[in-house]
């Protein structure tokens, strides 16, 4: 059994694999009569042949240690997911290694943060740590698979830091 420890969410970190969704520090414009902040941009949503989507999905949550038996991909679009809660949630994300992942990399969110996986990133499944488990999410819809699954011989176990 390898174990691999969770490390934070940062955009350094993440870079590889995708986008941090998150408040900026300031900013981009102030809108709505001075009363709203508009955190521009946040995102590169990339899509092949198809259209962006949003879809509402409801998981279950997990606990850690956490069993990561599965990764997957999508190498027609990009991948957002926004939670519809200030919880923290697990991101697993892999580079490519041959058509299967490499060792995982585990990050925890802060809460708030939300985020992108680019196109034909390995990740694990959406994994929050309590409920509620409800996200938006923004993805390729279009004909066609966009899926691909890769299943360990062993599984990794996920801890906290």
């Amino acid at each position: 059994m390898t174990i691999i420890q969770t490390q934070p969410l940062t955009a350094t970190s993440f870079e590889p694999f995708g986008d941090v969704i998150a408040l900026k520090p300031t900013p981009d414009k102030i809108i709505n009569q001075g009363k709203c902040g508009r955190h521009h941009d946040l995102a590169n949503l990339d899509f092949s042949d198809g259209r962006a989507g949003i879809s509402l999905f409801n998981a279950e949550p997990r606990s850690l240690p956490y069993a990561l038996e599965m990764m997957e991909r999508h190498p027609d679009g990009s991948q957002a997911f926004i939670p519809l809660s200030l919880s923290s949630f697990l991101v697993i994300v892999a580079a490519d290694n041959g058509n299967t992942p490499a060792t995982p990399q585990a990050f925890l969110t802060s809460p708030g943060q939300g985020i992108n996986f680019h196109r034909n990133v390995w990740h694990g499944v959406l994994t929050p740590l309590q409920a509620p488990g409800l996200f938006a999410v923004i993805d390729r819809i279009g004909a066609g698979p966009n899926l691909q699954e890769h299943w360990f011989d062993e599984p990794y176990t996920i801890t906290d830091a």
